[in-house]
């Protein structure tokens, strides 16, 4: 029920109550004051009768008090007055006539001697009938005891009085009418200026509700008429500048939260609040999201929680995370539902040799074929189980250095399109980090790289050493450590200069790489001293690959201004855990053996062997 009926009907429920109060007070009210009035009329009329007899019976005329007795009953109001004889009066004077003998009212009051007063009904009339004592009194010039030879207060007779109430009565009811016609009349006309009062706070209340309503729902821009200038008029305006302020602040964070996670279409209908709210919710997620993976020790460690994203916080089942290499124009992938290191499934494997392939890549912007099928050539669908796409890019220095691709099928196409904003900003929050750590190693791997030939570098192998003997004794497979060097280099220097010199180092190098394979090391070790490692290789193999580079290294003309330049190498082979089980004696034994080649004569491989190494660590 609404406020206003509430109160209208309290009020009438008020009114009602008091009206019949009224009413019932009234009634009571002239009742007994018509009782009242007919008591005091009846004695006096009584009164009247006493002095009246008293004088007849002085002056000789009591023979005639029948007469005045009928006068009296014709005074207006008195229906009828009666006189009844005592016994006492019986005893002097005899019987007397027959309406004075007493009746049953009549005895009562001369034996008690007290008023009786009653109300009755005769006759259809309704009759007040007061028996009212004549009682002996010596008082007065003209008393009762002058004629009567009885004590004082002897009860002489008792005189019967019948006054009509039906007057009365009509009076009564009209004046009872009056009153409850008026109070009535008050109470309407108090309803309807009550109800005109109350109007506009009922208006004003339900237009109250209603705009709470669809704000809590999202929407403010309700606004309510202010019909006063009170304090209702007061709740309106506060309330429409409530709603003002909301509508601006929340569409401003929205706007601004739209900006921060860079896709504004998701600020687009909807729940206001709950947009608002989730879209806060997704960027404080995000920003946890960004403290974590600032911890991560490696681009793959953030991978796999970007991953995690996808698939527990937005049961993403088939998605691809790629990574570009921007320098080769190389797309790899990284992880694909949740496996890392797996093929290319929902992509054509041209944008891995050409990442130009890819219009995500070219274009730096996401490419959604929910709106667009078909947008993009190189998407491979799956009937039944990934049929469109969304690819979302990682902008790193204005490119594009990462590609998130979220596949699914129509009909969920555009639930995972309303998604994209939340996790484009975890993308952009990973961006940065993805981009620090990529630089990072990138100076890692060039702190460990030698500048002039891009072989690692001794520090390389320092750090690696440990990974490389226990992926080894984990896999209980052999590798075989190489010692290169170059014969007499130190004349190349002397006689034709360092430039030369460099440029005999490098094309050593070009030839190491082409003679080891992509899970072998070739490392730098010294000046005109190289080493390498050759993973799950045993010595006999080893030596047919440093024989062949010894033979490559003769063959190679260097040109040289003035001229072409040949120079050979010399080899020591040792092998992991064969020769020893530690890596670092490993290396010596290699040196030992690339010695024993040297002090031989050049140009030759040599296998290491225990004998060339005594007791005392000497060779």
């Amino acid at each position: 029920m609404k406020l206003n009926d509430k109160t209208l009907v309290f009020f009438v429920s008020i009114m009602a109550v008091l009206v019949v109060v009224l009413t019932a007070l009234s009634t009571y009210s002239f009742r007994q004051f018509s009782l009242y009035t007919a008591e005091r009329h009846a004695r006096s009329v009584a009164e009247v009768v006493k002095v009246g007899l008293t004088e007849s019976m002085l002056n000789g005329t009591i023979s005639k008090r029948p007469q005045f007795l009928s006068r009296l009953a014709g005074v207006p109001g008195v229906q009828a007055v009666r006189v009844a004889r005592g016994p006492a009066v019986v005893k002097q004077f005899g019987e007397g006539l027959a309406q004075e003998v007493p009746g049953k009212a009549e005895k009562i009051v001369l034996d008690g001697g007290k008023p009786l007063l009653e109300t009755i009904e005769q006759d259809g009339t309704s009759l007040f009938r007061a028996v009212i004592p004549y009682v002996a009194t010596d008082q007065g010039v003209v008393n009762c005891l002058q004629c009567h030879t009885v004590p004082a207060d002897t009860v002489l007779g008792a005189v019967s009085i019948d006054i009509s109430l039906d007057e009365v009565k009509h009076q009564a009811i009209i004046a009872v009418l009056l009153v409850s016609l008026s109070v009535f009349v008050a109470a309407v006309l108090a309803l309807l200026i009550l109800r005109r009062m109350l109007r506009p706070l009922g208006e004003t209340a339900q237009a109250v509700k209603d705009v709470t309503t669809r704000a809590i729902g999202g929407d403010f821009s309700n606004r309510i008429l202010q019909r006063s200038s009170d304090e209702v008029g007061d709740i309106a305006g506060n309330i429409n500048r409530l709603m003002d302020f909301l509508e601006r602040e929340v569409g401003t964070i929205r706007t601004r939260v739209g900006e921060l996670m860079g896709h504004h279409s998701a600020t687009d209908g909807g729940n206001q609040l709950i947009n608002t709210t989730e879209m806060v919710e997704g960027l404080v997620e995000a920003s946890k999201f960004k403290q974590a993976i600032e911890e991560d020790q490696t681009k793959l460690d953030i991978y796999r929680r970007l991953g995690d994203v996808l698939t527990k916080k937005y049961d993403f089942r088939y998605f691809s995370i790629y990574e570009v290499d921007a320098g080769k124009n190389r797309i790899a992938p990284i992880i694909v539902d949740g496996d890392v290191g797996t093929g290319c499934r929902w992509c054509d494997p041209q944008i891995l040799v050409d990442a130009s392939y890819c219009r995500a890549r070219r274009t730096g912007r996401e490419v959604s074929a929910v709106e667009s099928p078909s947008l993009c050539t190189m998407f491979h669908p799956e009937a039944g189980v990934g049929d469109t796409h969304i690819c979302l890019p990682i902008n790193q220095s204005g490119t594009a250095g990462c590609i998130v691709q979220i596949v699914c099928s129509h009909d969920e196409g555009y639930l995972t399109k309303s998604l994209v904003p939340y996790v484009a900003a975890y993308l952009k929050e990973a961006g940065p980090v993805l981009e620090a750590k990529r630089l990072a190693e990138h100076l890692r791997e060039n702190s460990m790289r030698d500048a002039m030939t891009g072989l690692y570098n001794r520090r390389f192998l320092e750090e690696y050493v440990n990974q490389l003997v226990s992926g080894s004794q984990r896999r209980k497979s052999p590798f075989v450590v190489l010692m290169l060097d170059l014969d007499f280099f130190k004349q190349v220097n002397d006689t034709h200069g360092h430039e030369v010199g460099d440029k005999v180092i490098k094309a050593l190098a070009e030839i190491l790489v082409r003679n080891v394979r992509s899970s072998d090391m070739a490392v730098r070790y010294g000046g005109e001293e190289f080493l390498l490692v050759l993973m799950d290789t045993h010595a006999e193999a080893a030596m047919a690959v440093a024989e062949k580079i010894r033979q490559e290294v003769a063959e190679t003309k260097v040109a040289i201004p003035g001229g072409i330049l040949q120079k050979t190498i010399s080899i020591g082979v040792s092998e992991f855990p064969k020769d020893t089980d530690t890596f670092w004696q490993v290396v010596k034994f290699a040196d030992v053996a690339l010695y024993k080649a040297k002090e031989t004569g050049r140009n030759r491989v040599i296998r290491f062997l225990p004998e060339m190494w005594d007791a005392e660590g000497h060779y």
